[in-house]
């Protein structure tokens, strides 16, 4: 591998990396407003399902987007 492969390589990996933090803030943002907005029984197990995040994983995220909104 070359520098100017290299450089590619890395330049690619940053915009990957910056994708995906956009990515998750995005879902973590549409899980909170989906349990915020909703009564519907099972609302948690359904992103827990589509997302493959432990209900732990779902309190500490609401536990953050409640702090974060104070």
């Amino acid at each position: 591998m070359d520098a100017a492969k290299l450089e590619l390589a890395a330049q690619r990996y940053r915009e990957a990396e910056t994708a995906l933090d956009a990515a998750r803030a995005d879902l973590q943002a549409e899980a909170v407003v989906f349990l915020r907005q909703t009564d519907e029984r099972g609302a948690q197990a359904a992103i827990a399902r589509i997302t493959g995040w432990t209900d732990e994983h779902l309190r500490r995220l609401m536990k953050s987007a409640e702090e974060q909104a104070t």
